[in-house]
């Protein structure tokens, strides 16, 4: 007869309804856990606009790093801080041996300073970075300098023509004051510094080859685009001399990747989400704005 001690315990070290509340989240954790036993090497995921608090909830992510390991970042982000991306950059740096960002759909301005930290960056058909034009953190809506200048002016030379008009544009640019667009005129004038800053958190560049990818890069990142949203494909990347690798979509690792991608995909694009083997962050941007 079999002795009650003999069963296997059938519980997680978890409760049963804590469990099955966070069912997803472990699940997502599982996958990370299989793609560092595959690829020896640590894996966190950061989908979030790149904020002043961003820091912190990065730092959860990478505070059991080895940095005697790879490490893999994959990250989503419209963008966001330039100076808080070259932060995150200089930590990742300092938590691994060699960092790899991985961009499953898009990384755009903060979000590619982030990126051009890396040793190795991945990127699919569809990856996309973009201009590092700097923005303005608005409630949780990201306003790029480059716009805020452009309106200012377009409402001053159309005043300038059509003096009735100027209640009108009071009207429409009410919460634009004088001192936030020479702020926005300030920042594109820092913007080749932000640039140069994100490429020297790489250790292994010389400053030869910083200078080498700053003059490739200022012209499709800095003086051609005409919007935040202008695109800067794989391809682009590797023209300017980034170092990129191209994902064979039947690998392995790129299937693994996009599986734990879909998921994140899941959840909605109103989230900000940290997470690695040991961490887990999902917040909404709703209740965050509610919370402050």
């Amino acid at each position: 007869m079999t002795t009650p001690a003999s069963y296997p315990n059938p519980d997680p070290p978890r409760s049963p309804l804590f469990d099955a509340q966070n069912a997803g989240r472990y699940d997502r954790q599982g996958l990370i856990r299989e793609y560092e036993s595959t690829f020896h090497c640590r894996l966190a995921v950061m989908i979030d606009s790149i904020l002043y608090d961003s820091v912190t909830f990065f730092e959860e992510i990478l505070h059991d790093c080895d940095p005697d390991v790879d490490l893999h970042l994959m990250l989503n982000s419209p963008g966001g801080v330039g100076e808080v991306a070259v932060r995150l950059a200089r930590s990742a740096q300092s938590h691994c041996r060699e960092l790899t960002v991985i961009v499953p759909d898009q990384a755009k301005s903060a979000g590619t300073l982030l990126t051009l930290g890396a040793h190795q960056i991945i990127m699919g058909p569809v990856s996309d970075l973009g201009p590092i034009d700097p923005q303005f953190v608005r409630g949780w809506e990201l306003v790029a300098a480059k716009d805020i200048i452009a309106a200012h002016d377009d409402a001053v030379e159309k005043v300038k023509d059509s003096p009735d008009t100027y209640p009108i544009y009071v009207t429409l640019l009410g919460d634009v004051t004088a001192i936030m667009v020479q702020q926005a005129r300030a920042a594109l004038n820092g913007t080749e510094d932000i640039l140069r800053a994100a490429l020297s958190c790489n250790p292994d560049r010389t400053d030869e080859n910083v200078r080498q990818l700053l003059e490739s890069l200022r012209g499709p990142l800095i003086d051609a685009p005409q919007t935040h949203g202008a695109l800067f494909g794989a391809e682009d990347a590797i023209k300017a001399g980034l170092p990129v690798q191209m994902a064979d979509l039947r690998s392995s690792q790129w299937r693994m990747l996009w599986r734990l991608w879909a998921k994140y995909f899941a959840l909605g694009t109103d989230k900000r989400i940290y997470e690695s083997v040991t961490a887990s962050q999902v917040m909404d941007y709703q209740t965050q704005e509610d919370e402050t």
